[in-house]
């Protein structure tokens, strides 16, 4: 009867996950997406609770109410700008989750294969007695399960904690390798899947090569991250919850669990996918981003000349008033200064005034794919306005004025003109063909990757410096 709630329940839950997949890939059907999940989870984790072989209720009810209140409050805390660095913090603790299943496992393998060897009878019970019903096959498929498990948990563990620290701007964001760089990370992989082959034949102290193999896979994560530059710190974050699945399915196999297999494959294949979609938005070779070698050392970058003409809000409202034409790019610096609702305004008054006014969203926009898109539909900006880069680019020429709220690397003609710069070949938003453009900054800076844009010393681009919300709002009530 339990076997039969469990599977039942574990088919629906499966079934809500991948509903809240899709439904998150439309912004109209994101929210009910949103409570697929919650739905999907909360049935889950009963499940699993009620199920075969669970036992210790109060100490797994006082465990989930501890971790539910730490997610609310961090839930409240986080603002939509930390939200990348929140998905890797996330993906951090599945890393690691899936490491102490491992070690547990084989403290458990250990401890029943003993009693076995000393003869004798005892009961045992929990995941132990699941250890003792199996054969010496599917105990050496555990083996290769628990290996996986550790291994690709700490590498997401270490590396997850790296990206957000670069994403939270407590690690600097430019590329930073050993000497010996890959040859490094091709050694540690070597050495670990030596100490694995030792692990599986049994040769020597199992606890001692697994404390090992994850030393050596915490070092691979932190020194493939470190190794890659800020400007493509979405990609890596799409990588690090493709990593975090495969962990998870890891650790589902390890415990015989068909729901976390499940959800685990769910996560690291839509991960993987999407990393792939976004190499290719990015120009970018996907094996290359799965080895941490892009965003590194190139050539002296090109000399910029020219200058920044600053403009003020005077300036700017005159410039949209005499307009028909209107495309805004927003960017990270529109998060942190949250000035999606003044821009929302702004594109209200302009729509009022009978001119035509879009929005261009750069496929990795933002520090997380789908980030403006997020912050514009929590602004009420229409849908049908809000345009991916493939549709939009070939109407630049066209468009009077582009408004750019900080953004750097999506709208960087280098990525075109300069081969020797970090986001060569990378394809962008290619605003500088407009009539006229105004780019709304806090000041000089090179933005987030370090890398300095030709644009903002274009003939036909304005610098409109200040905070992006106060900015915007300067120019509302000037619009006529």
């Amino acid at each position: 009867m339990e076997y039969g709630f469990t599977t039942a329940a574990y088919v629906v839950a499966a079934v809500l996950f991948i509903l809240s997949l899709g439904g998150l890939s439309g912004q109209e059907s994101a929210k009910r997406a949103i409570w697929y999940g919650i739905v999907g989870m909360g049935l889950a984790v009963l499940a699993t609770l009620f199920g075969p072989g669970a036992g210790n209720w109060l100490l797994s009810v006082v465990m989930i109410a501890i971790g539910g209140a730490v997610g609310w409050v961090v839930a409240k805390r986080v603002q939509m700008t930390e939200m990348p660095q929140l998905v890797a913090a996330m993906h951090s603790l599945v890393g690691l989750a899936a490491v102490f299943v491992g070690f547990n496992a084989q403290i458990e393998l250990a401890r029943v294969l003993r009693a076995k060897a000393e003869g004798g009878v005892q009961i045992f019970h929990g995941f132990a007695a699941v250890l003792a019903d199996k054969t010496p096959a599917e105990i050496a498929m555990l083996k290769i399960e628990v290996f996986l498990g550790i291994f690709i948990g700490a590498v997401t563990f270490t590396g997850s904690v790296v990206a957000f620290g670069k994403l939270a701007g407590k690690v600097d964001g430019k590329p930073k390798k050993l000497p010996g760089g890959h040859m490094l990370n091709a050694g540690a992989l070597g050495l670990s899947i030596l100490l694995g082959i030792l692990y599986f034949t049994g040769v020597g102290p199992a606890i001692l090569w697994l404390i090992l193999i994850t030393l050596l896979a915490f070092f691979i994560g932190y020194h493939l991250i470190m190794g890659i530059g800020g400007a493509d710190m979405p990609v890596v974050v799409s990588m690090l919850n493709s990593y975090s699945g495969w962990a998870a399915a890891a650790i589902g196999f390890t415990l015989g669990n068909d729901l976390l297999i499940v959800v685990g494959a769910l996560v690291g294949s839509s991960g993987a996918i999407l990393s792939y979609i976004m190499c290719r938005a990015m120009n970018r070779n996907f094996v290359s981003v799965i080895l941490g070698g892009f965003g590194g050392e190139t050539g002296p970058a090109a000399e910029i000349e020219g200058e920044q003409v600053a403009i003020d809000a005077e300036g700017v409202a005159a410039a949209l008033n005499d307009a028909d034409s209107v495309i805004i790019v927003p960017g990270y610096g529109m998060a942190v200064a949250q000035a999606q609702g003044a821009v929302s305004e702004l594109t209200r008054k302009l729509r009022a005034a009978g001119k035509t006014v879009r929005f261009a969203i750069h496929p990795v926009a933002g520090r997380l794919p789908g980030h403006m898109n997020v912050l514009l539909a929590e602004a009420k900006v229409p849908y049908d306005i809000v345009m991916e880069m493939d549709e939009i680019n070939e109407d630049f020429p066209s468009t009077d004025v582009v408004i750019v709220i900080g953004s750097n690397d999506i709208v960087n003609p280098a990525a075109q003109d300069d081969p020797n710069s970090p986001i060569a070949g990378m394809p962008v938003l290619e605003v500088w063909k407009a009539k006229q453009v105004f780019v709304s900054k806090r000041g000089q800076g090179t933005g987030y990757s370090g890398i300095e844009n030709p644009l903002f010393f274009k003939e036909n681009t304005r610098m409109f410096y200040g905070d992006a919300k106060d900015s915007i709002n300067k120019l509302l009530p000037m619009i006529e």
